[in-house]
């Protein structure tokens, strides 16, 4: 069976989502875990699945600078 690649996939799971936007781990599992959430989809008691459309358009108002990966942030800054 093929792979689909992440960006190609509708449903994510955590960290697959993580990955693919470079988020930091702790922020957005924090979040994700205390808020409700329109791209979050509960499967079983604790396992969650992320809609990569509905994050994707969570990310585009701003929230990504506030989840970015502190890793990603500081080489930015670095380049310069």
């Amino acid at each position: 069976m093929d792979e689909r690649k992440l960006e190609e996939k509708e449903l994510l799971t955590v960290e697959e989502a993580i990955t693919l936007f470079n988020l930091s781990r702790g922020k957005f599992k924090r979040l994700i875990r205390e808020v409700e959430l329109s791209f979050v989809v509960p499967y079983g008691k604790q396992q969650r699945f992320i809609i990569r459309e509905e994050l994707i358009r969570y990310l585009s108002k701003g929230e990504q600078e506030n989840l970015i990966n502190a890793k990603f942030k500081n080489q930015k800054r670095l380049e310069a």
